[in-house]
């Protein structure tokens, strides 16, 4: 006998979206088809790009809640966001909901910075590192003294993503982030790693890693992570090998 409880069955990740109007692109989170996997949508209308990463997203804390019941209650087993400012509401909301919640690619710092040897660091490469503060990587369980890059200044990505712009040059984020990669391993001589904080971030992950030649991570790993817990992969219970 099958159990139900759920309104919609086989998708287990649930993503809180700012509201934006900027085109999201393949790689994106807002974009489902980055997914390899189904996942849950809701906007949290009165939340955008400026008020969360240059303002203070403590402030807009009970609409993200609000938005994250539904997704449990439609059917999401964990919950994240799309922005990796909102570590500064991790505790609230994962206490609020019940669930396991991600709401930071920059959660990753800590197990990055494990993977690597004596003598090397993981660093963050952010959207706005004129506003990530101390207390977003202590929210985040990151050291005070992690290095921080960002793409602030540069052609198009921060000045796009965050003013929310119609129409984006997709070409000038890309090289912005190989400048913003470059000057970071240039300035971080024992840099070992890298962590993409901003979540629209992803689709030039690539670029970033042959342009430093280090590993990089990002919400597109942790989020294909956080699904493998929630939902494991079922395996058949025999040794299927064509040579016994």
């Amino acid at each position: 006998m099958e159990h139900g409880g759920k309104t919609v069955f086989g998708a287990a990740v649930g993503i809180l979206m700012l509201e934006t109007r900027f085109p999201r692109i393949h790689g994106d989170m807002g974009n489902a088809m980055t997914w390899d996997f189904p996942v849950h949508y809701k906007v949290v209308r009165g939340a955008n790009p400026e008020n969360v990463v240059r303002g203070n997203p403590k402030e807009l804390v009970d609409l993200f809640v609000e938005a994250g019941r539904d997704l449990v209650a439609m059917g999401a087993d964990g919950i994240t966001t799309n922005c990796g400012f909102l570590a500064l509401i991790q505790d609230e909301v994962k206490q609020a909901l019940g669930v396991p919640v991600a709401t930071s690619s920059l959660m990753q710092v800590p197990m990055v910075q494990n993977l690597l040897p004596a003598g090397k660091r993981c660093g963050i490469l952010t959207i706005s590192k004129a506003t990530l503060t101390p207390a977003h990587l202590v929210a985040a369980g990151v050291a005070p003294d992690t290095p921080i890059a960002g793409t602030d200044g540069l052609r198009a990505f921060t000045r796009d993503i965050l003013g929310d712009a119609p129409s984006i040059d997709f070409e000038a984020c890309r090289l912005d982030m190989i400048d913003a990669a470059r000057a970071m391993v240039a300035d971080i001589p024992d840099l070992g790693a890298i962590v993409l904080e901003c979540t629209n971030m992803v689709p030039y992950a690539r670029d970033v890693r042959k342009t430093t030649g280090l590993p990089v991570f990002s919400i597109h790993s942790f989020i294909n992570w956080f699904q493998a817990g929630l939902l494991p992969k079922g395996f058949p219970l025999e040794l299927d090998d064509p040579r016994f």
